[in-house]
């Protein structure tokens, strides 16, 4: 491979995990206040699909040949610290990071150039596997009980509370004083009461009863991590505060508060990203790796995810 080539994972005909495959893009030129990583592992989630099937290039010129990068977040090295460059990182140091993909700028690459504020330091004793599926959900799951503004002692519901964005909104909602009620399979029942639900109710389309079953005024807030929608909406109370992940705002049916999640809006909070690893390693939060698979395989990483039943995300190895 030429000195300006890297090895990367993408696209160039959209469709399922069959149309990823292994290419070669340009080496990213690094400026100031930026910091070049070498990428060891790449975590799979369900947003980097959309990327892979073309959802997220609608109204973008793309040019012939050109290969789309999926990918949020990463774990790897520091090869190099651009001018004037706000760090405390070293060159050699282990870090990871969150990566919002455009064009060929994804997480699917051996080698990637970063804002500073967008890379950390690892947890302390986890592998790069584990540090790369905290990022893109931890921030996500952080910025959804940052928007809802809950108070400790008051009420939360999570749909979808064996997911990553779930989990972590579960175990970070405890941490913030919260009661949380969380949704689950009878498989994962086990798995959801050990991440600190204070309740656990069977998941399904009548979800929203069962919670009212338990707090028939309804909760304070919900963190709609299965994507619900409409469906789940009268487990809340009238103002109450609803944080989706799809940008759904609602159906006006009724007087509550919707907080569509971005995590793009949190790219470059190093200071949140920096707490994650610190709670990390204070075990307030749990880094699941479902199975490290090699970067080459990156079509059968995404079958395994499109099949469903996965828990803990899958990983991919570029080192």
């Amino acid at each position: 491979m030429p000195d300006n080539g890297v090895r990367a994972v993408g696209v160039v005909e959209y469709g399922g995990p069959e149309a990823l495959r292994e290419v070669e893009v340009p080496r990213e030129p690094l400026g100031a206040g930026q910091i070049r990583v070498k990428v060891t592992a790449a975590t799979v989630n369900a947003t980097d699909t959309y990327v892979v099937n073309g959802s997220r290039a609608r109204g973008r010129d793309r040019s012939a040949g050109a290969a789309d990068i999926p990918g949020m977040d990463i774990a790897g090295e520091v090869l190099e610290i651009g001018p004037d460059t706000d760090t405390d990182l070293m060159t050699g140091e282990k870090v990871m990071a969150i990566v919002l993909p455009t064009g060929e700028h994804g997480a699917y690459r051996s080698d990637l150039v970063l804002p500073a504020g967008s890379v950390v330091r690892v947890p302390k004793g986890f592998s790069d596997a584990q540090a790369a599926t905290l990022p893109m959900n931890g921030l996500t799951a952080r910025r959804a009980l940052d928007l809802m503004d809950l108070q400790p002692g008051q009420v939360v519901a999570v749909t979808g509370a064996a997911g990553c964005f779930g989990g972590y909104v579960v175990q970070l909602a405890k941490a913030d004083g919260l009661v949380v009620v969380a949704d689950s399979s009878e498989q994962d029942e086990d798995l959801v009461r050990s991440l600190g639900a204070d309740h656990v109710v069977r998941r399904g389309d009548d979800v929203a009863d069962r919670i009212r079953e338990l707090f028939p005024d309804g909760v304070d807030g919900l963190a709609d991590g299965a994507v619900q929608d409409e469906k789940v909406l009268s487990a809340v109370k009238d103002d109450g505060a609803v944080a989706t992940v799809r940008f759904w705002e609602g159906d006006g049916s009724r007087s509550l508060r919707f907080h569509p999640v971005r995590v793009g809006d949190l790219l470059e909070r190093r200071d949140l990203l920096d707490r994650l690893r610190e709670q990390a390693e204070q075990g307030v939060v749990t880094l699941r790796v479902a199975d490290v698979v090699p970067a080459a395989r990156a079509s059968e990483a995404h079958e395994r995810l499109h099949a469903g039943g996965v828990r803990g995300r899958l990983v991919l190895d570029f080192a």
